[in-house]
């Protein structure tokens, strides 16, 4: 027989406010490492949880170019390249890039 009782547990408070959602109550919601969830203050006194679905945002062609250079990265990577370094390295083509627009505009 299921019952729909809602089902509880006392957790510790950790440092900076951090709570530890226990793991049965996880997997009955589908979370897991990585997952979002929806903290809501629904009424004084009572925080409801609910897991939330990701989805992608940006355009489709945006990120089919980001998966065409994603071995590309990679490979920078397993050169010891960091991920720091990389995105400057792109902020400063894009930068380039758009100088050159700017000035060839007039």
């Amino acid at each position: 027989m299921v019952t729909n009782t809602p089902k509880s547990r006392t957790v510790h408070v950790l440092r900076g406010g951090q709570i530890t959602i226990p793991i049965e109550f996880r997997r009955a919601l589908g979370i897991e490492e990585g997952s979002l969830v929806q903290v809501t203050f629904a009424e004084p006194g009572t925080l409801t949880l609910s897991a939330v679905e990701a989805t992608p945002k940006g355009s489709a062609y945006l990120r089919e170019l980001y998966e065409a250079f994603a071995p590309v990265r990679q490979e920078a990577i397993d050169k010891g390249y960091t991920e720091d370094e990389i995105n400057e390295w792109i902020d400063q083509a894009i930068r380039e890039v758009r100088t050159e627009r700017k000035n060839s505009q007039g």
